[in-house]
């Protein structure tokens, strides 16, 4: 019988010092990863932020915020408005949840989100807007800032038009849901273009001549600016939103088979319309600040209703048309007989 030996080419002492070395070698890689580990946070761990309040130190860029009020339009004018004011200012901008909620299922926005429980525990100065931009916002003081009001106006935002145009760039299932539904209204033209129709009725129908002594779009208006797009490209396709459709079917021509009526003018799905809108081409609008963001969005030429209210009107102590329309745009003069025929009588 054989015994079991050591190979000879192994001496024991040489297999003692590679043993060792190999010890040492894990127990260095071992601290190393747990020195990694403790630096990152594992999954699903949450990242500190400024918005923690533990961060909240007199180092930081402060916290600029907006109130969140109104509907899509409004909260698009208020985040484009704290985006560009908060940089003008040098400070960091952070959404409330609830404009989060309302912004981020259509939108690939990308301002941090404060937590409700930070909100309340930051001693907030309010800082109230008018529509327009001014001189003074330039130099807001304060590094805990709620901005307050219903800002709507390319002044604020329009030198940052291409980050504004990427922070409401839409998520990829609605932008192929809107150019699917766009597609399937081709037909056999071959030069189509497409023309958003957005008409604002809805309250604005009681509110404009009771409240603002204004008025809003009538049947003439909508054959003007549609007459304009028949007369300038070959295959104009209009595509129709609204939240007063009965209205619409009633005094839209739609004979000439170019005019399709989207949504079901109830506004139950705004996203839907205003992705629909900002798709095509080319935008008429009637009054509101969806209008004025789906013209912005879609960038190409927009026909608007221009002078809607009469001189002494007081909304326009609160709205300045040169400041919500773009100087390119095209403004058709809205028919005021309506109203001077009341005062008159």
């Amino acid at each position: 019988i054989h015994s079991l030996q050591a190979p000879s080419s192994l001496p024991s002492a040489s297999f003692c010092i590679l043993f060792i070395f190999l010890y040492l070698l894990t127990v260095l890689g071992i601290t190393l990863f747990l020195q990694l580990q403790s630096q990152s946070p594992s999954q699903g761990q949450r990242i500190s932020s400024p918005s923690d309040q533990q961060q909240l130190s007199p180092t930081d860029q402060g916290i600029w915020t907006v109130n969140s009020i109104g509907r899509l339009g409004n909260q698009m004018g208020e985040y484009a408005t704290l985006y560009a004011l908060a940089k003008m200012n040098g400070h960091q901008a952070y959404i409330l949840p609830e404009m989060h909620q309302q912004l981020a299922p259509l939108f690939r926005i990308t301002l941090p989100v404060l937590s409700s429980d930070v909100v309340q525990n930051i001693p907030w100065k309010d800082y109230e807007l008018h529509d327009w931009m001014s001189e003074e916002y330039r130099h807001i003081e304060g590094k805990y800032v709620r901005l307050t009001g219903y800002p709507c106006s390319w002044t604020f935002y329009h030198h940052l038009r291409q980050e504004i145009l990427q922070e409401f760039s839409f998520h990829d299932h609605v932008k192929e849901e809107a150019n699917r539904y766009l597609a399937g209204l081709r037909g056999q033209r071959r030069n189509v273009t497409y023309v958003g129709v957005h008409i604002r009725r809805g309250d604005y129908v009681r509110v404009m001549p009771q409240v603002w002594k204004g008025v809003v779009a009538d049947k003439a208006y909508l054959e003007k600016a549609m007459g304009y797009f028949r007369a300038k490209y070959q295959e104009p396709v209009f595509v129709v939103t609204s939240n007063g459709m009965e209205w619409c079917r009633e005094n839209i021509d739609a004979s000439r088979g170019d005019v399709y009526f989207s949504g079901d003018g109830e506004e139950s799905s705004p996203g839907r319309d205003f992705a629909l809108l900002a798709h095509c081409n080319h935008t008429i609008m009637t009054i509101g600040t969806f209008g004025i963001w789906a013209g912005y969005l879609a960038g190409g030429e927009t026909v608007y209703l221009a002078n809607y209210t009469l001189p002494d009107s007081p909304f326009l102590k609160i709205f300045k048309p040169e400041a919500a329309f773009l100087p390119e745009w095209i403004g058709i003069n809205a028919d005021l007989s309506p109203l001077q025929s009341e005062t008159s009588g």
